[in-house]
């Protein structure tokens, strides 16, 4: 009971304290929070707790939710065709600069998968702190294609870690794609529905709402897709995502939604995720010989590969704005975590290449959010 008392006490003080800390240091608060966690967790004032992972995981499924209220997936489809181009050309250049590095290092085949996963989880902490500009507008656009192709080949990849190749990767590929359907489906009909009747998306969320619909209906939706991803054994952050897509895209007459879901998700359940994130990483693992040295490795090479990948978009977004929508993709810090874990469950890379990668995450949202927040004051500058 009494170290119960002492985790709920640390996690508030930190989320309480995480933003003056930010402010101090001039960081942004998320790699606060994740040191935080690292640092208590290391003091043994955060402990493993069934509630305390739970409430991490509906934080992580909540970002992922979240990131999704930032598609609108009808302005997507507006998209001007050379821009789907250029997210396609991205895309493959990210898997085939990650083929040439796995293959050159002689490294598993797990690597092609890790290295160029895009996640869109923190581009929309970016969007809460910078604003809608638009290189983060084209991240998200871009980033959401690549988190759903990542989400797919981490699904797929997960279940051939689990079943290996046999019949039951063929019928986790065959529930993903008879779910993809569906949803497609879905969207199309939902589009038809409130085209042909819109007054139906205001009765589900009149504009005088004291019964708070809008934020129940959110709820509702976002625990309906993720509950039907956990009865297709298929990845829950999917279901989250897409949960949250459908808030902008079929109810654009309340445009405060996501701020409001954002507001909540910001001030409670996301911090203690990545509190979560910092507090399980083992800082006695930074004497293992060659770890740092090789999440360094790995932090480098997926930032340059999407540096040298996001010269695509150069045109559109010039050479400052396109540094911080490259930086923006170099943080699949969730995905990442996720994946290295099946992995390492799996045996498909060793305890170091797991806490390198793990390392390598931190690494990667730390140093870049510091670089993003240099870039964006430089910007600023320049502009006046």
């Amino acid at each position: 009971m009494t170290d119960t008392i002492i985790l709920i006490i640390t996690l508030s003080l930190i989320i309480i304290f995480s933003p003056f800390f930010a402010k101090i240091l001039r960081l942004p608060t998320t790699p606060i929070e994740i040191i935080l966690g690292s640092l208590l967790g290391y003091i043994g004032f955060l402990h493993d707790e069934h509630l305390f992972d739970l409430v991490a995981e509906f934080g992580f499924l909540y970002l992922m939710f979240i990131a999704g209220t930032e598609i609108n997936l009808k302005n997507v489809l507006k998209t001007p065709a050379y821009i789907m181009k250029k997210a396609a050309i991205y895309l493959i250049l990210l898997y085939t600069f990650s083929i040439a590095f796995s293959m050159q290092f002689t490294l598993g085949n797990i690597f092609i998968v890790l290295l160029p996963l895009i996640s869109v989880g923190l581009v929309a902490s970016l969007a809460k702190e910078y604003g809608k500009a638009h290189w983060i507008r084209l991240s998200m656009t871009v980033g959401g294609i690549g988190e759903v192709a990542s989400i797919v080949i981490l699904t797929i990849s997960s279940a051939a870690l689990k079943f290996g190749f046999g019949l039951e990767l063929f019928q986790t590929v065959m529930a993903l794609l008879a779910f993809l359907l569906f949803m497609f489906l879905l969207f199309h009909s939902m589009r038809l529905l409130f085209w042909w009747y819109p007054k139906v998306a205001i009765v589900l969320m009149p504009h005088n709402d004291n019964k708070e619909q809008d934020i129940r209906l959110s709820i509702g939706i976002f625990f309906l897709l993720v509950g039907a991803m956990l009865f297709l054994d298929l990845e829950l952050a999917f279901g989250a995502f897409l949960a949250g897509i459908f808030i902008p895209t079929f109810f654009e007459h309340k445009h405060e939604l996501p701020e409001k879901l954002a507001s909540f998700g910001f001030g409670f359940l996301i911090p203690i995720f990545f509190i979560h994130i910092g507090s399980s990483f083992d800082l006695n693992a930074l004497f293992i010989d060659g770890l740092v040295q090789k999440a360094l490795i790995i932090t480098i090479v997926m930032i340059i590969m999407r540096l040298l990948a996001s010269l695509v978009f150069l045109k559109e977004l010039g050479f400052i704005e396109t540094l911080l929508f490259a930086l923006s993709h170099s943080m699949p810090l969730t995905l990442l975590i996720a994946m290295a874990t099946l992995a390492y469950s799996a045996n498909s890379i060793d305890k170091l290449h797991y806490y390198a990668f793990i390392l390598a995450a931190l690494f990667q949202v730390i140093s870049v959010m510091v670089i993003i927040k240099l870039l964006h004051i430089y910007k600023e500058q320049k502009a006046t």
